[in-house]
């Protein structure tokens, strides 16, 4: 069963994030909020789909639900 932990791992793998924080302990259900410098720039549809496209095929498999807050760090330090 996956957990935020793992899922955590999974999108730092393959997106530098300059902030990251997953949590949900049900291990199909979860939220993130994310700053990745990659960001920069994008809409935040764009931004949700450069986290789909790192989490690949483990979207339809171990992972039923994802609600993100995505921010590149300017949008963050704006907050």
């Amino acid at each position: 069963m996956l957990n935020a932990q793992t899922l955590q791992s999974y999108i730092e793998a393959g997106l530098a994030c300059d902030y990251i924080l997953v949590e949900g302990d049900d291990g199909t259900h979860f939220s993130a909020t994310i700053v990745a410098p990659a960001f920069e720039g994008k809409r935040r549809v764009q931004q949700h789909q450069m986290v789909y496209q790192v989490l690949g095929d483990r979207m339809k498999a171990e992972i039923h639900a994802l609600a993100m807050q995505t921010y590149s760090p300017s949008e963050w330090a704006a907050k």
